[in-house]
């Protein structure tokens, strides 16, 4: 019996070593599926570097592999990625895409002669954080210039340039005030014929810094004298949060 039981499992082993490998299946497409998806920005103005940074913020977090482009137009992100990578991405915006705090500045210029006031005016503007704002506040008067009387125009008023940075409890103010005006004729040259023949004469006078300033708390941020007279301007700065 024990022979014959050697015999037959040769005989099995030798069959089934000349049947051909079963097939195998096919491997697996490991490479992930992905996706194309628009995520529009709320709170990104066009013209403002927001977009981009959110853009670049995306291209460091997810896969290298994965698409990221910024549409100008729409104010949007068009993503190729995975479903995983494109969940990231939506946290990822959502984290940035927050509404930026906004502030009001108000400028109070007043015109002193001496230690008397003589009056005041003031002037507001909203800021955001890192974006520079500048308000003009002008008029556009003629004057008599050469012999034939004609007349040129000239922009006589105000212009505001500011900039603020959030620091700390704080802000930090870069501004820049400017005030533009005629000379008087008398303030011309003396030595002309006639009034019409006295060349124009322009004065700008500005004041510019950078301060700290605490929010609700009025500064004044300095003076400017007016050539040919007593008179000086004071300017003073409020910021405040704006309302939302």
């Amino acid at each position: 019996m024990k022979l014959a039981t050697g015999i037959l499992a040769i005989t099995i082993a030798a069959v089934l070593g000349g049947l051909p490998a079963p097939a195998q299946a096919p491997a697996a497409d490991t490479k992930p599926q992905t996706e194309v998806r628009t995520f529009y920005l709320n709170n990104v103005v066009q013209g403002e570097n927001g977009g981009n940074d959110i853009q670049n913020a995306l291209r460091t977090s997810l896969d290298s592999h994965d698409s990221v482009y910024l549409d100008y137009n729409l104010d949007a992100l068009v993503i190729r990625a995975s479903p995983d990578d494109l969940a990231l991405a939506q946290k990822i915006i959502n984290d940035l895409d927050k509404p930026k705090k906004t502030y009001r500045l108000t400028y109070t210029v007043t015109e002193m002669d001496g230690t008397r006031r003589v009056g005041a005016q003031h002037f507001a503007m909203v800021l955001i954080p890192g974006q520079r704002t500048t308000l003009n506040e002008s008029s556009r008067v003629p004057i008599a210039a050469g012999a034939q009387t004609n007349f040129t125009y000239v922009d006589v008023g105000m212009t505001f340039d500011a900039t603020v940075t959030e620091l700390g409890k704080g802000v930090r103010l870069q501004s820049k005030v400017t005030q533009a005006g005629v000379a008087t004729p008398e303030e011309s040259a003396s030595d002309a014929k006639s009034t019409a023949d006295r060349p124009v004469v322009t004065r700008n006078t500005s004041l510019e810094g950078a301060s700290f300033l605490t929010l609700g708390k009025p500064m004044v941020l300095g003076s400017m004298d007016l050539p040919g007279s007593t008179r000086h301007l004071e300017v003073e700065a409020l910021m405040e949060e704006a309302a939302r």
